[in-house]
């Protein structure tokens, strides 16, 4: 999960996640991540776009989807982000990516 968090998150959400104040948001520590599983997963697969609450500061940027990783990479990094930088959920399985890929958008 970590090569793969230094090879496409890393320049926007930073080496130890703390994003850019108002520009990239922070994944150390953020309450984003606790919001759903589901979602975060959702959030890797395909990006999002728009008016975002981080920890109480507002953030209206794009991310882009990495849908062309596979399931497993797309957990391995979830699952990096969920143990990383003061944060402490259980980590995401390969299972749960296909689930959320093959759900209707």
């Amino acid at each position: 999960g970590e090569r793969i968090y230094y090879a496409n998150c890393v320049a926007c959400h930073m080496p130890a996640g703390t994003g850019v104040r108002g520009t990239f948001p922070p994944l150390a520590g953020s309450d984003y991540l606790t919001g759903g599983r589901d979602r975060v997963i959702a959030t890797v697969l395909y990006g999002m776009d728009g008016p975002l609450t981080v920890n109480g500061v507002e953030y209206n940027g794009v991310m882009p989807g990495f849908s062309y990783l596979k399931d497993d990479e797309i957990a391995a990094v979830v699952t990096y982000i969920f143990g990383s930088w003061g944060n402490d959920l259980p980590g995401a399985t390969p299972e749960e990516v296909a689930a959320v890929r093959a759900a209707p958008r």
